[in-house]
């Protein structure tokens, strides 16, 4: 009876250990990506958004002839264009690089 149990257990810990590797790879990988920044456009590079792998806006351009204030509504379709386009690169390239870490399974609760 105890050799069952205790291959059991050798089982456990060598799942526990995988699990807690993949945690680190996870983390280190998270950190990584606050590092990467992605841009999206619009207008022709008149409206420009930063956001970083994380899904966080670094930082939002607009020059100035795209600032009319007859025509508010444009810029506002510009700046939802970019963000829209910049948010859909970090997502790329968040799934392509947690990915690489859960070897493509999809991990419920991981937020990818």
């Amino acid at each position: 009876m105890i050799g069952p149990m205790s291959s059991g257990f050798g089982d456990m810990q060598s799942l526990l250990k995988q699990a807690q590797e993949m945690q680190r790879r996870m983390q280190d990988a998270t950190k990584s990506l606050s590092e990467r920044i992605v841009e999206g456009t619009s207008g022709g590079g008149a409206v420009k958004v930063y956001v970083n792998g994380n899904m966080e806006i670094q930082a939002v351009k607009i020059q100035k002839g795209a600032v009319d204030s007859e025509d508010v509504d444009g810029l506002e379709d510009l700046v939802t264009a970019a963000v829209r386009q910049a948010f859909a690169a970090a997502k790329e390239l968040r799934d392509r690089e947690m990915g690489k870490v859960t070897g493509g399974m999809n991990l419920p609760g991981m937020g990818f």
